[in-house]
C-alpha cells in the first residue's frame, strides 16, 4: 500500500507523479508507452475538451495503437467545426418568455 494521496500530485516542476513513474519506467524499458507530459489546456467547449482529453489515451498504447485514437479525436474536432458552420435555427417556440 502506498502513502501517497490519492489524485494527481503535482510536483515543484510541473511533472505528475504518475509521469515521472512513467518516464522511470521508460528508462528501465525505452520501447514501453510513456506520456509526453504535454498539457492540455481547457478550452471551454464541452466537445472538443472531451476530443482532446482522449488524447491522454495515447499515453498508454505502442505507437501502433496511436491511430486509432487520433482519427478518434481528428473525427470529433471536426464534427465540432462542422457544428460551428450549420448552427441549429431557432423554432418559433424558442423565443418565447
Amino acid at each position: 500500500m502506498s502513502d501517497t494521496p490519492p489524485g494527481p500530485a503535482v510536483e515543484e516542476t510541473g511533472v505528475t507523479q504518475a509521469a515521472a513513474a512513467a518516464e522511470a519506467a521508460a528508462a528501465e524499458d525505452p520501447a514501453a508507452p510513456a506520456p509526453l507530459g504535454v498539457p492540455r489546456t481547457p478550452t471551454g467547449d464541452a466537445g472538443v475538451d472531451a476530443a482532446l482529453d482522449r488524447l491522454a489515451d495515447a499515453d498508454h498504447l505502442a505507437a501502433d495503437g496511436h491511430l486509432e485514437v487520433y482519427e478518434d479525436v481528428h473525427r470529433a474536432l471536426r464534427e465540432a467545426l462542422t457544428a460551428l458552420d450549420n448552427p441549429v435555427a431557432p423554432t418559433p417556440h424558442d423565443n418565447r418568455s
